[in-house]
């Protein structure tokens, strides 16, 4: 029985198979010896690329190793600690005291109290963050090593988004986001004193955060001094993590600021900021960047002996600033006139770079051909040949009027619009209120006046909502004016056939602002070489630079008096930071960055207003213009207003900067008030050849309509305004698209002919565009004008 069940397999079909195929499977010798020697070339590769990837994870395991080392050695600068209160009622100096009181035995005086702890080992510095203050805050977060928000779970907020945090704290956390957060934790502090309460209030205060915070952060009860004592055992051995962009250039938060060297002639004088170097090495030659009060170059740098040595072996050695008058010098460095960054702000254009070169043989020889054939003109005897040439026939000048009038002056898709030389001298004054463009006014509306009264500052206001709310019902219409020629008044704007596809100069036309700034032949690897370059320099050689966790002295000149006394000031309050700048850095030029209006800012911000742009370490004034971001073509379309809820493209005249780098845009509420929070966003790139386009559209509305032919009244109010503006195309918002045909009447009708059929209650519509600009900016820092 089991003989006859067994398996049958099907026999393999040979019937149709070819003597090639049925012996494909079998190797030869010559090829048996070709894979041996490919198998053992393989297995070569492979023990190499072993090799290769053990190395590489050597290499990163190092570099960790340094890292943590760098960060939590001896030779590590102070951890910086910044105490937030989520809350305006929480006790931040009972905080402040219990941790400086477990870290040293020795009571300090000093604003911002850096502390070595033996027990710990560690050297910290606590800061804390004045709770309404949004500047104050975002200036301590940016040099933060660890932020610790510090919240009360007896006493509920209001406004917030949770019971434990009120509106600034949301904003401020908000901001702290967008700059890019270092290590964080929360400290809970008045939880219940009985065990089984405390465990709920702690668990209840954590769901309630959870959302605010990463993922990564900790909460850690801390009403007691053993709850506190656990917090710092832990810390030591954490590593934290700065944001990206601030490893990339070294700084120094002051912990002494001072004047020397007055010079009443010229206001200037040398400020001297005394603290750690942090993050990279930091070059003698380098410019450096004064939080708020501009750039400038170093004139010298002393390093000197810590005083707040953590060796324990150097106690002898160690000495208390309160102690000495002045710290001990190690050595000085001096920059090297060859080597030292120049501090180039602006190209100065060359007056001479646009005069006509000398005829080159070719154009001579047509220009005597030209003065065979020209006709014989009667003129005043005694005239030479050379003056002659700049008496103008009447003749010339009726064929030059006959030929602009039958042009009609505009060219679809190439030279900008222009308006005859007789049209300017008819009527300049409507040609200067033409120039002027109301829609983009020179001077906002928004610019506060240090005569206007409360009504008329309250006037002002309405009427930019007022604005606000019209561009966003019906974006981009424009009245044609009566009393001004459309083709004077609309002179700077062109048609475009296809704002996708049409080419536009990018060269041409270009304002005078664009001969004071400086461009990249490429940007991107510019970038890469300036950003080599600056890891390169931690191994120079120590002559020149100045290593991290160094105490030293830097000596900044030329600093105005006025901007140093306000600086010596605000130090009592808060650490004045100075960061190293990379190269090019100084210099001015058109700068991109994506931008998003901030959810807790309800008023309009309007183009070419003046704010404030923190662009990581660096303050400075700017008036941008808002654009759309199109990723399919290299036109983009201006925004008058920075819209609510999406991202859009801030560009300006600033200082050069090389991202990542955050931004946090501010805004002055008033003549004296403080700048508050209006939007955030980031650093793009810097290219002054970016094409914004500002789009009007002017409207007429049918009058007859014959099937696909209408006549079109109101979109202008002469014919010969419908002659300059014949080769534009016109569209409908029903979607229909078609061209002037001729003109009807003297008062600016027209007929029309179209690819459809119209229906009368649509409306006719033409596109214009001209090219947009960010405006220079009147201060370049917000501490110029002191």
């Amino acid at each position: 029985m089991g003989g006859s069940r067994a398996q049958v397999n099907k026999t393999h079909k040979t019937r149709f198979a070819s003597k090639s195929s049925r012996n494909i499977h079998k190797t030869s010798l010559k090829d048996k010896h070709q894979n041996a020697k490919s198998d053992r070339f393989g297995k070569g590769a492979r023990a190499a690329r072993i090799q290769r990837n053990n190395m590489i994870r050597d290499q990163k395991r190092a570099a960790a190793l340094n890292e943590k080392r760098a960060l939590s050695g001896s030779a590590s600068p102070p951890r910086v600690i910044v105490l937030f209160g989520l809350s305006a009622h929480v006790d931040l100096n009972s905080v402040e005291r219990d941790l400086l009181g477990l870290l040293s035995t020795k009571c300090s005086n000093e604003a911002f109290p850096t502390v070595v702890s033996s027990d710990y080992k560690m050297r910290a510095t606590v800061l804390k963050a004045p709770h309404g203050d949004l500047s104050s805050c975002m200036d301590m977060a940016k040099v933060a090593d660890l932020v610790a928000f510090v919240t009360s779970a007896s006493s509920p907020c209001e406004g917030g988004s949770s019971d434990y945090i009120d509106s600034f704290g949301v904003q401020c956390l908000s901001v702290f986001k967008a700059i890019g957060l270092p290590s964080t934790v929360v400290l809970i502090r008045d939880l219940p004193s009985d065990l089984k309460g405390r465990n709920e209030s702690k668990k209840l205060c954590n769901s309630s955060l959870a959302s605010e915070f990463p993922e990564q952060c900790k909460f850690y009860p801390a009403d007691t001094k053993d709850d506190l004592h656990k917090f710092l055992y832990i810390l030591k051995d954490q590593r934290l993590k700065p944001p990206h962009w601030r490893n990339q250039r070294a700084y120094v938060a002051s912990q002494k600021l001072e004047m020397l060297d007055h010079d009443s002639v010229s206001g200037k004088c040398t400020l001297c900021i005394t603290g750690y170097i942090r993050a990279l090495n930091l070059s003698v030659n380098q410019l450096v960047h004064v939080s708020g009060a501009g750039d400038y170059q170093l004139s010298k740098i002393d390093i000197l002996r810590d005083p707040y040595a953590l060796n324990p072996r150097k106690e002898h050695d160690t000495m208390d600033a309160d102690d000495m008058p002045d710290l001990q010098v190690i050595s000085s460095l001096v920059p090297d006139s060859s080597k030292q960054e120049p501090l180039h702000v602006e190209n100065v254009p060359d007056p001479l770079a646009g005069e006509q070169t000398w005829p080159t043989e070719a154009e001579m020889a047509e220009a005597e051909e030209n003065l065979k054939h020209k006709k014989k003109r009667k003129l005043p005897p005694g005239t030479s040949e050379y003056q002659a040439a700049w008496i103008v026939d009447e003749s010339d000048e009726d064929d030059f009027e006959s030929n602009d009038e039958s042009e009609g002056g505009m060219v679809l898709d190439g030279v900008e619009i222009g308006v005859a030389s007789n049209d300017l001298d008819e009527d300049q004054g409507s040609l200067d209120l033409g120039e002027s463009d109301g829609e983009t006014e020179t001077d906002s509306m928004m610019l506060v006046r240090w005569d206007m009264t409360r009504e008329q500052i309250e006037d002002d206001i309405k009427r930019l909502k007022d604005a606000h709310a019209e561009d966003e019902e019906y974006p981009d219409e424009v009245d044609t004016p009566i009393d001004v020629p459309a083709r004077k008044r609309f002179a700077k704007y062109r048609g475009l056939k296809s704002f996708r596809t049409s080419s536009w100069d990018p060269k041409e036309s270009l304002p005078q602002e664009y001969s004071r700034i400086f461009a990249f032949d490429n940007f991107a690897r510019t970038r890469k070489h300036v950003l080599a370059k600056a890891l390169e320099r931690d191994n120079e050689s120590k002559d020149e630079t100045v290593s991290p966790g160094t105490y030293a002295r830097l000596y900044i000149k030329e600093v105005p008096q006025t901007v140093a006394s306000y600086l010596c000031l605000r130090a009592k309050m808060m650490p004045i930071i100075s960061c190293g700048l990379l190269q090019h850095e100084s210099k001015m030029s058109v700068l991109h960055f994506s931008i998003k209006k901030h959810d807790s800012y309800h008023e309009p911000i309007k183009g070419k207003e003046e704010l404030i742009f923190h662009v990581g370490f660096r303050q400075f004034v700017a008036r941008p213009v808002f654009s759309s971001d199109n990723f399919n073509s290299d036109k983009h379309k201006m925004e008058k207003f920075l819209h609510a809820g999406r991202f859009s493209v801030a560009s300006i005249y600033a200082p050069i900067s090389f991202p990542p780098l955050c931004l946090v845009a501010m805004k002055k509420s008033g003549v004296m008030g403080s700048p508050v929070l209006a939007a955030v966003g980031s650093l793009i790139s810097v290219d002054p050849d970016r094409i914004i386009l500002k789009k009007i559209i002017l409207t007429g509305y049918l009058q007859r309509v014959s099937k696909v032919k209408a006549t079109v009244r109101y979109m202008f109010h002469s014919p010969e305004d419908v002659k300059w503006f014949k080769p534009v195309e016109l569209w409908t918002k029903c979607g229909r698209r078609g061209r002037i045909k001729e003109t009807v009447g003297t008062h600016g009708a027209m007929k029309c002919l179209f690819n459809g059929v119209l229906q009368q209650n649509d409306t006719v519509c033409m596109s214009l565009f001209k090219r947009a600009y960010p405006k220079w900016p009147e201060q370049r820092f917000p501490l110029s004008n002191l």
